[in-house]
């Protein structure tokens, strides 16, 4: 275990606070004023208004243990939502394991895109039904049903570990009634039609993965970052099988990795969908493609 220098038994929680910081500057870890104070606040069971009002509090050798091991996870580079065992997305609480990917911002791209859609066409109030590929955490899936009362869904994934952490956040966040999660490759099996399908597929080149910040290439599933020798097998998957599953005037919104929307938008076209709407994520990159039926 890698201690934290300088911490130590009668430390305030704001010098802990600092100290933990300073670390994490040197060994390169972004956001280390945030991250110590999530680490302290959760390895003493304070929220952060307390560790504030708190501040002059001193530490026992118990606390400074507890403090340590947390500590040492985020200097090997754990990220900080799988030291914590949960990951805030689009305001749901979600359980991750090592066998599912960290629900990303950028993910929510996707959610405000389908939501787009969904309110231009006045859909909201519709029993709509929705396919989640490769669903994970099953964060887009319930996402979207925490925001259309009336839709139900279906998330496929074909690891049975993460299904599992699926119908959890599901249960965990009142959900699962209208969830249901179905081991499948893609969506082999599926019955549709959908009126919305969404999906994260995996998108990293395989010779990139190697060059990955290591909370993203040591932490999350292979499976979950692996998009084949271009990055683009999933997406081939997904053009194949996605007319199929189409209900008319459906959509269909996949998370595109950076500079992948030239070459997803010509897989669509080549099967018989039409591109439509890409929407950007907070750094300007194209992050959510849009694709319908061609008529």
């Amino acid at each position: 275990m890698r201690l934290i220098a300088g911490l130590k038994d009668g430390a305030s929680v704001a010098e802990a606070t600092r100290l933990m910081a300073q670390a994490f500057r040197q060994a390169g870890i972004d956001s280390p004023e945030a991250d110590a104070r999530v680490l302290l606040g959760h390895a003493l069971r304070l929220s952060r208004a307390q560790l504030l009002s708190q501040s002059d509090r001193l530490l026992d050798a118990r606390d400074v243990a507890a403090v340590s091991v947390l500590a040492a996870r985020r200097l090997r580079r754990e990220p900080v939502s799988r030291i914590l065992g949960e990951k805030e997305f689009w305001s749901l609480s979600l359980q991750v394991t090592p066998d599912v990917l960290v629900p990303r911002p950028d993910t929510e791209t996707v959610v405000e895109a389908a939501l787009d859609f969904i309110t231009r066409g006045g859909l909201r109030e519709d029993p709509l039904r929705i396919l989640d590929i490769g669903t994970g955490t099953g964060a887009l899936l319930l996402a979207l049903l925490r925001e259309l009362p009336k839709a139900s869904g279906i998330g496929t994934d074909i690891s049975e570990a993460a299904l599992s952490v699926a119908r959890g956040n599901a249960e965990r966040n009142g959900l699962a009634p209208r969830a249901q999660f179905v081991a499948s490759d893609i969506a082999d099996g599926i019955a549709g039609p959908f009126d919305l399908i969404v999906s994260n597929p995996p998108y990293i080149v395989h010779a990139d993965i190697a060059t990955l910040d290591p909370e993203v290439r040591d932490f999350d599933p292979p499976l979950a970052l692996d998009g084949g020798a271009d990055g683009l097998n999933v997406y081939r998957a997904i053009a194949r099988q996605a007319p199929s599953l189409l209900a008319p005037g459906g959509r269909l919104i996949v998370e595109l990795g950076a500079g992948q929307e030239p070459a997803v938008g010509a897989l669509f076209t080549i099967a018989g969908l039409t591109a439509g709407v890409v929407r950007h994520d907070l750094a300007g990159i194209p992050r959510a493609l849009s694709a319908a039926l061609t008529p």
